[in-house]
């Protein structure tokens, strides 16, 4: 078969599930296994609102959301069961492996450790679970044919203070050599610009740690100019109104800044009204880099690979594009140079020898 159709067709399930992935945007307190949510609550006397993981997992997919801040609401309940060593240390260890099933080689786990803290624990014990978790899960994925390879991005709250945000900015750069790969500041956009936490991403960036910044999903494209102006934005989360500013558009298509586009929970909180209306496929042929991602797992109720092929059904992208954009995930990670090098080699020889 030739054509559009026929290139759209090329990219079958079984090729977007074996093609290699990199994750840039998944919250770790947003993407734990409903099993493990409802066992911790048992073990650790919290209350949850469904009697069984069936029905929590549905609880937990946000439906009627009609903002940002009405989606933000179920971490409530996750963080509810993420406050102490092991729990963080299993919840992180499963997310790697989760991501290694479908082929996502690279994987950023992003999470603000401030909010783990309400049992006692500092910050340097938050990322440490969180840390053994994620090499315990490398060690048993990368004995076998798969590897797998991951890092945190460390998230500022916009909401907190700025002695807050400055205090985690700190404790990201000083695991920079230790697994943390990148600062954020995440959170409500609207009234809480990134003008209020220059000191938290000035520290970041003076010691060389990369930002990736929400910004145009709870609030408009003067979001996004922040975060390049003042945030010193490597790649964006979410940008997904970037295209209510043409000049601003044309400048990060001039500037390559990658967006990290996350289409299912876009719709969840009303960014966009559908799947089919998302500006993700416009950005592409617009030029500028964008990677797939899923946000979070469990609220969204989304897999990286469920997110490929709702890119392939609902904005019509062919095997070339979902190929291209999963290489701009490496392409754009968080990674030195020499190891961005060997993922890309390794991008290369498996999608060959998909083809």
């Amino acid at each position: 078969m030739s054509g559009a159709n026929g290139a759209l067709m090329e990219a079958d399930d079984s090729f977007i599930h074996a093609l290699p992935k990199a994750e840039l945007h998944v919250h770790l307190d947003g993407s734990l296994r409903p099993s493990t949510m409802f066992e911790l609550a048992l073990e650790r006397g919290v209350q949850l609102p469904a009697s069984t993981p069936e029905q929590l997992r549905s609880y937990m997919v946000v439906q009627n959301a009609t903002s940002l801040v009405e989606y933000l609401e179920r971490f409530e309940l996750t963080l509810s069961v993420m406050q102490d060593t092991e729990a963080l240390e299993r919840i992180a260890y499963e997310l790697v492996l989760d991501h290694a099933a479908e082929h996502v080689r690279w994987v950023e786990l992003r999470f603000c450790p401030q909010l783990n803290r309400r049992l006692g624990l500092t910050l340097d014990q938050v990322l440490d679970s969180a840390l053994r978790g994620m090499r315990r899960a490398e060690a048993d994925v990368n004995s076998g044919a798969n590897t797998i390879h991951s890092a945190i991005i460390v998230c500022g709250l916009r909401s907190h203070n700025a002695a807050v945000t400055s205090e985690t900015a700190e404790v990201a750069v000083a695991y920079g050599n230790r697994g943390v790969c990148g600062f954020d500041l995440a959170g409500a956009e609207a009234g809480h610009p990134v003008a209020d936490h220059r000191d938290a991403v000035d520290r970041a960036h003076s010691a060389g740690l990369p930002i990736t910044l929400h910004a145009g999903e709870g609030f408009g494209p003067e979001s996004i100019q922040q975060a390049l102006d003042l945030g010193h934005a490597r790649r964006i989360g979410h940008g997904t109104r970037l295209h209510e500013d043409r000049a601003l558009l044309d400048r990060v298509g001039d500037d390559g800044i990658p967006l990290e586009i996350c289409l299912t929970s876009n719709v969840q909180t009303a960014v966009v009204s559908s799947l089919a209306e998302h500006p993700a496929h416009r950005y592409l042929r617009a030029g500028i880099p964008i990677s797939l991602a899923t946000d979070n797992r469990l609220m969204s109720g989304v897999t990286l690979t469920d997110e490929y092929r709702n890119a392939r059904d609902a904005l019509g992208m062919t095997k070339d594009e979902l190929t291209a954009i999963a290489r701009t995930g490496f392409e754009h990670a968080f990674v030195d140079e020499p190891v961005r090098a060997t993922m890309l080699e390794e991008f290369q020889r498996r999608v060959a020898a998909l083809a």
